[in-house]
């Protein structure tokens, strides 16, 4: 895919996440098949730059290029700023973040609340673009504030016209966060009116649904974002079943236990021994949640305090699985999102994502 200046792979893009787009699990994405990763969204506040958080979200030492670097904030000379900085420290890519619901970024009027003020989204862009002429500037945005104002048409023009190279939309509001179900008709139509490439984001759990969306929606690529936590290589399974209308045998229990160690040791590296261990709890979790047995382990893992009993308990686990199965075995009453249903809106008829 071609995609703001540079060749991708493919057209699958890793949603930036704030607490989970780190540079270890950037890298492990790309290496299971997305072409894309866009990091966490760093501050556009100066006084920060020097705090061990940003100093981590900016580094991209040894990462796969290119580099899109997420930037938040409300006012457009700290973006600009804040864009200058990154591409000084090796982004070659800066996305701007107006799609995060979150609360304390909305309560500064950042994130999504900026779509409620369209000549600011209007200002902060031609800001950060003026600041860095030479790197391609893109923006992520949900498809309004609210329901009754799905303004997402109108940011989309104002950001082609302002020269945004592309845009990714989420199909849900700010007051939705991430309840009930993505819709796409909006992620269509607003397809239909700029001439720059659409992402379509938001409920892209498995192959079947990632076909679905690129044909409701006319996108040019998708991205994802939940439903690769704690299961990287949905990237390549994506990937496979587009190209070949066949799905890739499932994962092998030793192979995703090799998978999650190559993770675990790189948390470690990159966050250091104390914070790291805290940081790959949440990881472990996402990888074995819905797998047999795997909740008392959760709940005994959690406890654990250091790196060797930490690393002694995943082996464990994977072993114990691999001795009963050799690809991994879901509960049958997990009620994980990957065999959750959803709505196809053409048809009003439940359709599962398992397998």
């Amino acid at each position: 895919m071609d995609f703001a200046g540079f060749t991708l792979r493919n057209n699958l893009i890793v949603a930036p996440m704030a607490g989970v787009t780190d540079r270890p699990f950037r890298q492990l994405c790309k290496k299971m098949g997305a072409g894309l990763a866009v990091s966490e969204m760093v501050t556009s506040n100066s006084l920060l730059y020097g705090s061990a958080k940003t100093k981590r979200r900016a580094n991209h030492d040894g990462e796969v290029a290119p580099i899109s670097v997420q930037i938040a904030g409300t006012s457009p000379q700290m973006m600009a700023e804040a864009a200058r900085h990154n591409v000084n420290n090796g982004a070659q890519i800066i996305d701007i973040n107006m799609g995060c619901p979150a609360k304390k970024i909305c309560n500064v009027m950042a994130g999504s609340a900026l779509m409620q003020d369209e000549a600011l989204v209007g200002r902060i862009l031609d800001a950060v673009i003026a600041a860095v002429p030479e790197t391609p500037v893109t923006l992520k945005f949900r498809t309004g504030w609210e329901m009754s104002n799905r303004n997402a048409p109108n940011i989309a023009r104002i950001a082609e016209n302002a020269g945004i190279r592309a845009i990714a939309i989420h199909g849900r509001t700010r007051c939705q966060h991430y309840t009930g179900h993505a819709e796409y008709d909006t992620i269509a139509y607003v397809k239909t009116l700029v001439s720059i490439p659409v992402i379509a984001n938001g409920d892209i759990t498995s192959p079947e649904k990632a076909k679905y969306v690129l044909e409701a929606t006319g996108a040019d690529g998708l991205m994802i974002g939940r439903a690769a936590q704690g299961r990287p290589w949905l990237f390549r399974e994506i990937e496979h079943f587009l190209k070949t209308g066949a799905h890739l045998p499932p994962p092998l229990v030793s192979d995703i236990h090799n998978i999650l160690n190559e993770h675990l040791e790189d948390l470690y590296a990159f966050y250091g021994v104390d914070t790291g261990v805290r940081v790959a709890r949440k990881h472990i979790s996402w990888y074995t949640r819905g797998l047999t047995g795997s909740a008392a382990f959760r709940f005994r893992m959690n406890q654990l305090p250091d790196i060797t009993q930490q690393r002694q308990a995943v082996n464990e686990f994977f072993w114990g699985l691999a001795e009963h199965h050799e690809h991994l075995d879901y509960a049958q009453s997990n009620n994980d999102e990957r065999h959750a249903t959803w709505t196809d809106p053409t048809t009003s008829q439940p359709v599962s994502t398992a397998r």
